[in-house]
Protein backbone atom coordinates (compact mmCIF):
# COMPACT_ATOMS: atom_id res chain seq x y z
CA UNK A 1 0.00 0.00 0.00
CA UNK A 2 1.22 3.15 -1.42
CA UNK A 3 0.15 6.47 1.10
CA UNK A 4 1.13 10.09 0.56
CA UNK A 5 0.24 12.77 2.80
CA UNK A 6 0.29 16.91 1.37
CA UNK A 7 -1.14 19.92 2.98
CA UNK A 8 -2.00 21.48 -0.53
CA UNK A 9 -3.16 25.01 0.99
CA UNK A 10 -5.94 25.13 -0.82
CA UNK A 11 -7.02 22.32 -2.92
CA UNK A 12 -8.12 24.44 -5.80
CA UNK A 13 -5.19 26.45 -6.25
CA UNK A 14 -2.61 23.22 -6.21
CA UNK A 15 -4.92 21.56 -9.13
CA UNK A 16 -4.59 25.09 -11.06
CA UNK A 17 -0.91 24.52 -10.29
CA UNK A 18 -1.08 20.85 -12.06
CA UNK A 19 -1.83 18.77 -8.95
CA UNK A 20 -3.86 16.53 -11.07
CA UNK A 21 -1.30 15.38 -13.29
CA UNK A 22 1.15 15.07 -10.19
CA UNK A 23 -1.08 12.69 -8.54
CA UNK A 24 -1.70 10.78 -11.59
CA UNK A 25 2.02 9.79 -11.69
CA UNK A 26 2.84 9.64 -8.30
CA UNK A 27 0.29 6.49 -8.33
CA UNK A 28 -0.72 6.16 -4.69
CA UNK A 29 -3.47 4.02 -3.35
CA UNK A 30 -4.50 6.73 -0.90
CA UNK A 31 -3.64 10.21 -0.54
CA UNK A 32 -4.55 12.33 2.72
CA UNK A 33 -4.94 15.79 1.72
CA UNK A 34 -5.03 18.75 4.36
CA UNK A 35 -5.57 22.42 4.35
CA UNK A 36 -8.14 22.12 1.30
CA UNK A 37 -10.21 25.38 1.79
CA UNK A 38 -13.03 23.91 -0.10
CA UNK A 39 -16.51 22.34 0.27
CA UNK A 40 -16.85 19.49 -1.54
CA UNK A 41 -18.83 21.21 -4.19
CA UNK A 42 -16.54 23.58 -4.86
CA UNK A 43 -14.18 20.92 -6.21
CA UNK A 44 -14.03 19.66 -9.60
CA UNK A 45 -14.71 15.98 -8.53
CA UNK A 46 -14.72 14.78 -12.26
CA UNK A 47 -11.19 15.83 -12.70
CA UNK A 48 -9.74 13.62 -9.46
CA UNK A 49 -12.04 10.76 -10.70
CA UNK A 50 -10.83 10.80 -14.01
CA UNK A 51 -6.85 10.37 -12.73
CA UNK A 52 -8.14 7.46 -10.62
CA UNK A 53 -9.31 8.32 -7.50
CA UNK A 54 -13.20 7.67 -7.70
CA UNK A 55 -13.78 7.27 -3.74
CA UNK A 56 -13.30 10.33 -2.16
CA UNK A 57 -14.16 11.64 1.40
CA UNK A 58 -13.94 15.23 2.32
CA UNK A 59 -14.28 16.96 5.69
CA UNK A 60 -14.20 20.98 5.35
CA UNK A 61 -14.20 23.64 8.04
CA UNK A 62 -17.59 25.21 9.17
CA UNK A 63 -15.55 28.84 7.77
CA UNK A 64 -15.43 28.98 4.37
CA UNK A 65 -11.87 28.69 3.07
CA UNK A 66 -10.28 27.44 5.71
CA UNK A 67 -8.54 24.33 6.76
CA UNK A 68 -10.28 21.30 5.89
CA UNK A 69 -9.13 17.79 5.17
CA UNK A 70 -10.03 15.14 2.43
CA UNK A 71 -8.96 11.39 1.55
CA UNK A 72 -8.55 10.47 -1.69
CA UNK A 73 -8.67 6.28 -2.89
CA UNK A 74 -8.14 4.09 -5.65
CA UNK A 75 -10.60 1.40 -3.75
CA UNK A 76 -13.39 1.44 -1.66
CA UNK A 77 -12.52 2.06 2.07
CA UNK A 78 -14.72 -0.40 4.69
CA UNK A 79 -15.52 2.79 6.62
CA UNK A 80 -15.32 6.26 6.62
CA UNK A 81 -15.12 8.58 10.19
CA UNK A 82 -15.70 11.93 9.74
CA UNK A 83 -13.90 13.89 13.31
CA UNK A 84 -13.62 12.70 16.08
CA UNK A 85 -17.14 13.86 18.18
CA UNK A 86 -15.22 16.09 19.91
CA UNK A 87 -16.83 19.56 18.98
CA UNK A 88 -14.27 22.02 20.34
CA UNK A 89 -12.16 20.90 16.94
CA UNK A 90 -14.56 18.91 14.65
CA UNK A 91 -15.70 22.41 13.36
CA UNK A 92 -12.64 23.16 11.88
CA UNK A 93 -12.48 19.81 9.86
CA UNK A 94 -9.21 18.46 11.02
CA UNK A 95 -9.31 14.69 11.35
CA UNK A 96 -11.07 12.55 8.57
CA UNK A 97 -10.21 8.76 8.17
CA UNK A 98 -10.85 5.49 6.20
CA UNK A 99 -10.83 1.94 7.10
CA UNK A 100 -9.37 -1.16 4.93
CA UNK A 101 -9.59 -4.11 6.64
CA UNK A 102 -8.28 -4.09 10.03
CA UNK A 103 -6.01 -1.03 8.53
CA UNK A 104 -7.01 2.34 9.61
CA UNK A 105 -5.67 5.99 7.50
CA UNK A 106 -6.50 9.00 8.96
CA UNK A 107 -5.70 12.34 7.82
CA UNK A 108 -5.26 15.07 10.36
CA UNK A 109 -4.23 18.76 10.03
CA UNK A 110 -2.69 19.91 13.94
CA UNK A 111 -3.20 23.30 14.50
CA UNK A 112 -0.95 26.35 14.08
CA UNK A 113 0.18 28.20 17.30
CA UNK A 114 0.05 31.62 15.41
CA UNK A 115 -1.00 34.01 18.11
CA UNK A 116 -1.88 33.61 21.92
CA UNK A 117 -5.43 32.24 21.23
CA UNK A 118 -4.19 30.17 18.63
CA UNK A 119 -1.44 28.85 20.48
CA UNK A 120 -4.22 28.01 23.31
CA UNK A 121 -6.26 25.97 20.92
CA UNK A 122 -3.32 24.04 19.80
CA UNK A 123 -2.64 22.57 23.22
CA UNK A 124 -6.15 21.62 23.88
CA UNK A 125 -5.99 19.88 20.75
CA UNK A 126 -3.08 18.64 21.29
CA UNK A 127 -3.78 17.11 24.89
CA UNK A 128 -7.71 16.14 23.31
CA UNK A 129 -6.32 14.49 20.22
CA UNK A 130 -3.84 12.59 21.89
CA UNK A 131 -6.83 11.00 24.50
CA UNK A 132 -8.30 10.09 21.56
CA UNK A 133 -5.75 8.36 19.82
CA UNK A 134 -5.12 6.27 23.31
CA UNK A 135 -9.01 5.13 23.30
CA UNK A 136 -9.10 4.83 19.40
CA UNK A 137 -5.74 2.27 18.99
CA UNK A 138 -7.99 0.11 21.33
CA UNK A 139 -10.44 -0.77 18.54
CA UNK A 140 -7.79 0.07 15.98
CA UNK A 141 -4.21 -0.91 16.50
CA UNK A 142 -3.13 -0.70 12.99
CA UNK A 143 -3.79 2.99 12.99
CA UNK A 144 -1.45 5.74 10.57
CA UNK A 145 -1.95 8.78 11.07
CA UNK A 146 -0.78 11.07 8.02
CA UNK A 147 -0.63 15.19 8.53
CA UNK A 148 0.14 18.69 9.16
CA UNK A 149 1.56 18.36 12.65
CA UNK A 150 2.64 21.89 12.94
CA UNK A 151 5.92 20.83 15.06
CA UNK A 152 9.12 20.12 14.19
CA UNK A 153 10.37 17.20 16.99
CA UNK A 154 13.91 17.46 17.19
CA UNK A 155 16.83 20.07 15.87
CA UNK A 156 17.35 17.91 12.36
CA UNK A 157 14.13 19.10 11.76
CA UNK A 158 14.24 22.78 11.74
CA UNK A 159 17.00 24.23 9.45
CA UNK A 160 17.54 26.72 12.49
CA UNK A 161 17.49 25.32 15.54
CA UNK A 162 17.86 28.19 17.80
CA UNK A 163 14.44 29.22 17.03
CA UNK A 164 12.88 27.85 19.98
CA UNK A 165 10.41 30.88 20.74
CA UNK A 166 8.83 30.33 17.80
CA UNK A 167 5.27 28.33 17.66
CA UNK A 168 6.68 24.65 15.67
CA UNK A 169 9.16 24.31 17.59
CA UNK A 170 8.40 25.53 21.64
CA UNK A 171 9.55 23.01 24.11
CA UNK A 172 6.18 22.67 24.76
CA UNK A 173 5.42 21.33 21.31
CA UNK A 174 8.33 19.46 21.07
CA UNK A 175 7.74 17.39 24.80
CA UNK A 176 4.06 16.30 23.65
CA UNK A 177 4.96 15.47 19.85
CA UNK A 178 7.97 13.13 22.18
CA UNK A 179 5.09 11.82 23.90
CA UNK A 180 2.80 11.45 20.97
CA UNK A 181 5.33 8.89 19.77
CA UNK A 182 6.14 7.55 23.22
CA UNK A 183 2.63 6.29 23.42
CA UNK A 184 3.11 3.94 20.69
CA UNK A 185 3.31 5.68 17.25
CA UNK A 186 6.78 5.60 14.96
CA UNK A 187 7.75 8.23 13.24
CA UNK A 188 8.40 6.45 9.83
CA UNK A 189 10.18 9.36 8.13
CA UNK A 190 12.42 9.44 10.75
CA UNK A 191 12.61 5.39 11.88
CA UNK A 192 13.53 4.49 8.20
CA UNK A 193 16.06 7.40 7.87
CA UNK A 194 17.79 8.31 11.39
CA UNK A 195 20.38 10.90 10.28
CA UNK A 196 18.69 12.52 7.14
CA UNK A 197 17.97 16.36 7.59
CA UNK A 198 14.98 17.12 4.74
CA UNK A 199 12.08 19.48 5.32
CA UNK A 200 8.42 19.82 3.88
CA UNK A 201 7.42 23.45 4.42
CA UNK A 202 9.05 26.29 3.76
CA UNK A 203 8.10 30.39 4.31
CA UNK A 204 7.46 32.18 1.00
CA UNK A 205 9.57 35.11 2.49
CA UNK A 206 13.57 35.15 1.68
CA UNK A 207 13.61 32.77 -0.53
CA UNK A 208 13.63 30.23 1.78
CA UNK A 209 12.53 27.27 -0.47
CA UNK A 210 15.36 28.17 -2.87
CA UNK A 211 17.59 28.25 -0.21
CA UNK A 212 16.56 25.13 1.49
CA UNK A 213 15.65 26.95 4.78
CA UNK A 214 12.90 24.61 5.83
CA UNK A 215 10.71 22.90 8.81
CA UNK A 216 9.16 19.16 8.77
CA UNK A 217 5.69 20.09 9.77
CA UNK A 218 4.61 16.58 7.98
CA UNK A 219 4.38 13.04 9.45
CA UNK A 220 3.14 9.68 8.76
CA UNK A 221 3.40 8.08 12.03
CA UNK A 222 2.23 4.45 12.36
CA UNK A 223 1.50 2.61 15.61
CA UNK A 224 3.65 0.09 16.69
CA UNK A 225 2.45 -3.11 15.57
CA UNK A 226 2.64 -1.89 11.73
CA UNK A 227 6.51 -1.14 12.05
CA UNK A 228 7.68 -4.36 10.14
CA UNK A 229 5.37 -3.67 7.44
CA UNK A 230 7.00 -0.03 7.08
CA UNK A 231 8.95 -0.64 4.05
CA UNK A 232 9.35 2.90 2.48
CA UNK A 233 9.62 6.86 3.69
CA UNK A 234 10.32 9.75 1.10
CA UNK A 235 9.88 13.17 1.63
CA UNK A 236 8.85 14.56 -2.27
CA UNK A 237 10.53 17.71 -2.24
CA UNK A 238 10.19 18.29 -6.02
CA UNK A 239 6.26 18.56 -5.73
CA UNK A 240 5.66 22.40 -5.54
CA UNK A 241 1.59 22.96 -5.62
CA UNK A 242 1.62 24.11 -2.07
CA UNK A 243 4.07 25.95 0.41
CA UNK A 244 4.55 22.14 2.00
CA UNK A 245 5.79 19.40 0.23
CA UNK A 246 3.74 15.79 -0.06
CA UNK A 247 5.53 12.73 1.99
CA UNK A 248 5.26 9.15 0.76
CA UNK A 249 4.83 6.06 3.13
CA UNK A 250 4.97 2.41 1.75
CA UNK A 251 3.47 -0.93 3.02
CA UNK A 252 3.85 -4.25 2.77
CA UNK A 253 -0.04 -5.56 3.54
Amino acid sequence: MKIISYNVNGIRAAMKKGFTNWLSAANPDVICLQEIKALEEQVDITELETAGYKFNYWYSAQKKGYSGVAILCKKEPNHIEYGTGIEAMDFEGRNLRVDFGDVSIMSMYLPSGTNDARLNFKFKYMDDILEYYTELRKERPNLIVCGDYNICHEEIDIHNPKMKGVSGFLPEERQWLGSFIDSGFIDSFRYLHPEKQEYTWWSYRANARANNKGWRLDYAMATQPLQEKLKRSVILSDAVHSDHCPILLELDI
